[in-house]
């Protein structure tokens, strides 16, 4: 790719406290050290240019969002940072673990932090990453039980119904992309499985400095253990699995992924200067990794520091969120919003292009008083339009949804893009993060993405004479109009009923 990798490892200090960053120049090195990495002179000159703005690039499409991270991983030379709820051991989690072990045998160090409650039949990868030099692997919340792990639930259920959900990849401290996509084939529109429609953004500048910041903060927290700690050292697993990561690229969709990359003007862009950039204020908000212990205070959490600093929307304010579970106090506060005058959107799944169905029942619950109020409600269709059911996950699931994303704008003015779904276990139990954009353009970008297709990709929701719900079905212009949830069968539907009696709304 024609980019000069200069190994620096050597000049990094490993940080071990909390309060430590991606990265550090070594005592009695000068100011000029600084941006010392060729990402760090390709972003450099914009950083300069636009003084406490940071630098953002969103990512909505799910190739660009796997070739961003690819090609970075490709051209860091200090360090890389990634922290996922998710990491699939497919082709492209394949791919980018690939990525991580070539960077560190060029001398980088990388570090992967990840929730455990999704690496079930990963051992032994994360056995061969960690023996990896220059690569080390930590846990959050991991389960003592490595098989039977629905165990480990019956025996230490307040601890391990708390998922880290953040997603951040930061590389040699100087860039970062942080969103709603995890990492697999399903997130980055490969394979079989449903392509979500999802949002990251890459970022540059000062904001990028508290991602690093949080990064230990989590690293180093009480949740999270070693994989020496958890996992005993199979030197024959790892060997019989060095073989593997790299056999992933033969196939035809691994192919497929990599002609992307060739293809891609993404890393001459960053260089030239040339990637189209939105600069703007952003702030990162995330929660304290002590939520994981149940011991964060109320007024640390994200969705209460979110309310702050947003403020209260004055004319408009769309909601796009693969979960969707307002609760009473919720709706409360939508309502008095929409009696001010606030226009009010919302985009979630519906019931048939959901992957877990007792959270759904927690939106339905308060459909018709949303409606009612004047809450405009769009419910995604399934994209393989099949009406095939996606694979429930269970409470802690991982949105094997046609909507992943998690995003809202207010008043076209700010934006946040992160991590955070509008429901309890996001406010409550999971620890989240996301940025906070003051932007006019990507907020009104958002809006005009928003309502651009929404009729054609989205059911709207009415209520019929009799005030049942009906789906507006649109397609090329024509409507139709379906009296049950589109899509779905009885056992669904009367799944759906039970559980919205049931008082399990905290956990969804």
């Amino acid at each position: 790719m024609g980019v000069s990798r200069i190994s620096s490892f050597a000049m990094i200090e490993k940080i071990s406290d909390a309060s430590g960053t991606c990265w550090r120049e070594p005592a009695g090195e000068t100011s000029a050290n600084e941006h010392a990495t060729w990402l760090g002179r390709a972003v450099a000159p914009g950083t300069a240019s636009h003084k406490g703005l940071s630098g953002l690039h969103p990512l909505p499409d799910s190739l660009d969002a796997f070739a961003a991270r690819y090609l970075l991983a490709e051209v860091a030379e200090r360090t890389l940072d990634v922290q996922y709820y998710i990491w699939e051991d497919d082709m492209s989690g394949r791919l980018l673990f690939s990525a991580l072990v070539a960077a560190a045998e060029r001398g980088v160090r990388v570090r992967i932090l990840l929730d455990d409650n999704n690496t079930q039949g990963m051992d032994d990868v994360l056995r061969l990453l960690d023996a990896q030099p220059n690569i080390s692997v930590r846990l959050f919340n991991p389960f003592s039980f490595r098989t039977l792990r629905a165990l480990g639930y019956l025996t230490d259920f307040a601890r391990l119904n708390r998922r880290m959900h953040n997603k951040s990849f930061t590389v040699d401290g100087e860039v970062t992309i942080v969103g709603g996509r995890n990492v697999g084939d399903a997130y980055f529109g490969a394979g079989e499985q449903p392509l979500f429609t999802d949002l990251d953004v890459l970022a540059s500048g000062p904001v990028v400095a508290e991602v690093c910041e949080d990064f230990e903060r989590y690293w180093n927290s009480a949740s999270v253990s070693t994989l020496a700690h958890v996992l005993n050292s199979d030197n024959d697993a790892i060997s019989q699995r060095l073989s593997l990561l790299p056999v992933e690229q033969h196939s035809t969709m691994a192919r497929r992924y990599l002609e992307r990359l060739r293809t891609s003007h993404f890393v001459s862009q960053l260089e030239s200067g040339s990637l189209s950039m939105i600069w703007a204020k952003a702030r990162l908000l995330s929660d304290d990794p002590r939520k994981g212990e149940g011991k964060a205070r109320l007024r640390n959490l994200l969705g209460v520091r979110l309310l702050r600093v947003i403020g209260e929307p004055r004319t408009q304010f769309d909601i796009i969120s693969a979960y969707f579970v307002p609760t009473r106090s919720g709706v409360a506060q939508l309502l008095s919003l929409a009696r001010k005058g606030v226009k009010i959107a919302i985009l979630t799944n519906s019931l048939a292009a959901t992957d877990v169905a007792v959270v759904h029942a927690g939106y339905a619950r308060w459909r018709k008083k949303l409606w009612r109020h004047g809450i405009a409600l769009y419910e995604l269709k399934p994209q393989s339009g099949d009406g095939v059911t996606q694979h429930d996950r269970g409470l802690t699931g991982s949105s094997g949804s046609s909507l992943h994303a998690k995003t809202f704008s207010v008043d076209g003015e700010k934006v946040f893009i992160g991590s955070f779904n509008f429901d309890p276990r996001s406010a409550m139990l999971n620890t989240e993060m996301g940025f906070v954009i003051e932007s006019d353009e990507l907020a009104q970008n958002i809006h005009q993405r928003f309502t651009r297709n929404r009729t054609e990709v989205a059911w709207a929701l009415r209520l019929d004479k009799l005030g049942r719900i009906n789906w507006i079905d649109e397609h090329n212009g024509a409507q139709r109009i379906i009296k049950k949830e589109p899509q779905t069968r009885f056992w669904q539907r009367a799944m759906v009923r039970i559980a919205a009696r049931l008082p399990v709304e905290w956990l969804l």
